[in-house]
């Protein structure tokens, strides 16, 4: 008796498929259409920035950038939970 081959799934084959055109192209355009550049509000806003302790750029994260690009503290992520959660 001849046991039966598994059949892939046929998201499986179209995902195979989709990475065999990828790497068709040329290693220009891979890199070209690999990346997603999106535009991150006051990270983007200056060339660059200059900190002299780890507290200061911590403390800058805190009071300038929006809370969904993840640089907030974590103690005070919970802390508003917490809050939140609050009767």
């Amino acid at each position: 008796m001849i046991a039966e081959q598994p059949t892939e799934d046929k998201s499986w084959q179209d995902f195979r498929e989709q990475c065999r055109r990828q790497m068709a192209r040329p290693l220009s355009e891979r890199i070209r259409y690999g990346f997603c550049r999106i535009y991150k509000p006051v990270l983007d806003d200056a060339p660059w920035r200059v900190f002299d302790r780890m507290s200061e750029y911590r403390a800058w994260c805190a009071d300038n950038l929006p809370e969904y690009l993840g640089f907030k503290p974590a103690a005070d992520i919970a802390a508003q939970r917490i809050q939140k959660n609050k009767p």
